[in-house]
């Protein structure tokens, strides 16, 4: 810590009564780490750096197994058939931005980032690993029926999601799980193509019309069932039913007393938002018997909550269900399914740990296990016919198979002076004898070796003289030598970089909703440059007005993420990607896209889906959409786009119409308008932009293919407003 001894003139430093000061170089010496030994440090950069290192240090073998992995380039890849991929069938995420990013006079699709990347292949494997994992437990059990799932799909409401779970699941029965009307219409409409023995549960709060509509589907020959979420539906689904002459299947949510600890057990335990008291089941079975319809009883549901720690936790609330599924065979229900919920985990961080929310403590043949040995325990002892076992298991199925891929667009850059850039006799100029008492106490502080205390007298030093500058009595140069001073106090005792902020073209609030909302942490990992070792740690900040537009929390506990340098901004290889650098979050597939928003309008990315080829790239695109553009968040807050250009235009025309011989300039001036309303709120990173702007009068266009449309094209102002929302 002789770095910190800051040695200038006694005359100028030296309080009255610190004659004995003695004066040395004004340089700074060179600085000793605090923290990490020096003899670790050089092994450490000794040591050669590959993609495994990579793969340790941000734990992909463990979040991501079996389905992602780093390949000899340094690239994160897809392996989209899990353990059973062979090499050539990977696929290389950074290929798939290199395709869908290029222009398409390149062969590429022209679309921008960020981006949503699903993969249909990997939610076929992870639906057949679930129905895998039930059957084996069946079977070596010696269990006398069968499981049967459903899909929540609150969980991603998106049309081709949905559409591929009925196609993929449709060989072994795999049903819809509905919770509001549009949900229980979209769930109908995609069953149409379904195998129809495969469920429709239809959970949520309900009225006369949901239940309507539920008691239709079952007419239209849906193997429907309504779950009792309140005691008075149950007077509901009895009169409508008979109006419409249909004989209802009917659920009961139950209340468990088994309680989920963790963030995701609020909706269980007695004071749990859903369900029926066992009081309140009794009084159904008495509803339904006195009418004649206890025969439509069939189906017991619960729900413990999401990201269930622990397969003892998980026995539990199975055991108690069972327990009660048993007493209403008993009271004379025709009993068939037991609906286990959702809850079945996946591992955010790679821990394997059931103390946690971000992490569960066994695998799906362990949770297949736990809840086929609970149901079989219970039914056993009380002689029961074993049910179709059924679970709601939305999270674990779909969270794997979409990407989230964004870009850093550039980084704040280190403002740590130099030890010989530190101008302390500068600096002492204009300080009060306070400060200069701040300053001496921090030069003997660091003399002493006292970490913390040189920690304190450098906050009380920046303290003083920040209220000199707003007195008036200290210049702003004085006060930036300051800063610079206790910045370099905190980088040496730390000895080590402090974590810079990585700008990303994103909107946190629109693409990761639960970070913002609820603390969720995500892994987050750059996409390429895994061979090379991360010289820096960082933060990532989105493009949000908001100061909680942030990431600064990570998987492992980590207040910032090891990154890469930008290409002209703290150096780096680009790694094949023309000098970006992208970041890819992942198993973020469940909720984040329902749940984003619309802050600072900004909308949702573009979308591709992926499905493996035995082409020369191992993929091809089979889905692409463009991600909402600026009229379309528009109109998402009731603004009317095509009125707000024709006001732009008139304006235009009125400020920029009348010089004499610029019609040219005006028309572009109009063209740009309205291809701002037509293209995507986030930045366009790319340089050729800058220079079509300048050499064009000013005038923006998204890349050189608009600017060439724009130049080429005789259509009029209308005929291209129609072409920005062809």
């Amino acid at each position: 810590m002789p770095a910190l001894a800051c040695c200038v003139d006694a005359a100028a430093v030296a309080p009255p009564g610190y004659a004995a000061f003695i004066a040395g170089d004004s340089s700074l010496p060179s600085a000793v780490p605090f923290s990490a030994s020096t003899a670790d440090a050089a092994d450490s950069n000794s040591t050669h750096w590959s993609p495994a290192h990579s793969s340790a240090l941000y734990r992909i073998d463990g979040w991501g197994a079996p389905y992602f992995s780093v390949n000899n380039a340094g690239n994160i890849t897809v392996r989209p058939y899990g353990t059973d991929t062979l090499a050539h069938q990977e696929i290389d995420l950074l290929k798939i931005v290199k395709k869908v990013s290029d222009p398409k006079s390149v062969g590429g699709l022209g679309l921008q980032l960020p981006l949503i990347v699903r993969v249909p292949d990997v939610l076929k494997n992870r639906l057949e690993s679930l129905q895998s994992a039930f059957e084996s437990a069946i079977q070596a059990q010696g269990y006398e029926s069968h499981y049967q799932g459903v899909y929540p799909v609150k969980c991603n409401q998106d049309r081709f999601v949905v559409q591929d779970i009925v196609k993929f699941g449709a060989p072994f029965r795999f049903g819809l799980e509905a919770g509001s009307k549009p949900e229980l219409l979209l769930a109908m409409s995609c069953l149409c193509k379904g195998n129809p023995e495969a469920l429709l549960v239809c959970n949520g709060f309900k009225d006369a019309e949901y239940i309507f509509l539920a008691l239709l589907a079952r007419k239209l020959a849906l193997n429907t069932v309504i779950v009792l979420e309140e005691e008075e539906e149950v007077d509901l689904v009895i009169e409508i039913s008979k109006k419409l002459y249909v004989r209802p299947v009917i659920g009961v949510r139950a209340k468990l007393r088994t309680k989920h600890s963790g963030h995701f057990g609020s909706t269980s335990g007695e004071k749990g938002k859903f369900g029926l008291t066992t009081i309140q089941i009794l009084r159904v079975v008495k509803k339904l018997q006195d009418s004649g319809m206890l025969d439509c009883l069939q189906l017991l549901h619960f729900h413990i909550g999401s990201q269930i720690p622990s397969t003892a936790l998980l026995q539990a609330g199975v055991v108690e269900a069972a327990q009660i599924y048993s007493e209403l065979a008993r009271l004379g229900a025709d009993m068939k399914v037991i609906d286990i919920g959702g809850g079945l985990g996946i591992d955010y961080d790679g821990s394997k740990s059931g103390n946690s929310d971000l992490s569960v403590s066994y695998g799906l043949q362990e949770y297949a296990s736990a809840v086929v040995n609970a149901v079989r325990f219970v039914c056993d002892r009380k002689s029961i016919k074993h049910p179709i076992i059924c679970s709601e298991s939305g999270r674990a199925i779909v969270s794997h198979h979409s990407i989230l891929i964004f870009e850093a667009i550039s980084a704040t850059a280190p403002t740590t002076p130099a030890m010989n850039q530190v101008d302390l006799p500068f600096i002492l100029e204009g300080l009060s004898e306070d400060a200069r008492v701040n300053c001496w106490n921090l030069s003997q502080a660091a003399m002493r070796h006292e970490t913390e205390t040189c920690f304190v007298y450098a906050d009380q030093l920046k303290q003083r003289c920040v209220e000199q500058f707003k007195e008036g009595t200290l210049g702003i140069e004085q006060l930036a030598a300051v800063d610079g001073l206790c910045d370099l106090v905190s980088k040496v005792v730390d000895a080590s970089e402090p974590a810079r902020t990585y700008h990303v073209n994103l909107s946190i609030f629109t693409s990761i909703p639960d970070f913002w909302s609820i603390g969720q942490i995500f892994p987050i990992v750059p996409i390429h440059r895994l061979d090379e070792r991360p010289e820096v740690r960082g933060i990532l900040s989105d493009l949000t007005c908001d100061s909680d537009g942030k990431i600064d929390k990570f998987i492992g506990g980590e207040t910032s993420l090891p990154l890469h340098g930008l290409e002209g901004n703290g150096g780096g290889s680009s790694g094949g990607a023309n000098g970006r650098y992208y970041l890819g979050m992942f198993l973020g597939g469940a909720y984040q896209e329902s749940l984003g928003g619309v802050h600072n309008l900004f909308g949702g990315p573009s979308v591709v889906s992926v499905s493996q080829s035995d082409g020369p790239y191992s993929f091809a695109v089979t889905r692409a959409a463009p991600g909402p553009s600026c009229g379309d968040v528009l109109r998402v807050m009731q603004h009317e786009p095509e009125l707000m250009f024709e006001t732009l235009k008139h304006r235009a025309e009125e400020f920029c119409g009348q010089d004499h011989g610029n019609e040219g300039t005006h028309a572009a001036l109009v063209s740009t308008i309205a291809r701002s309303f037509h293209n995507m709120p986030y930045l366009v990173v790319a340089s050729p932009c800058s220079l079509t702007a300048m050499n064009n009068n000013g005038f923006y266009y998204c890349n050189e293919e608009d600017y060439n449309a724009a130049v080429d094209s005789g259509a009029s102002e209308d005929e291209q407003w129609s072409y920005c929302y062809a």
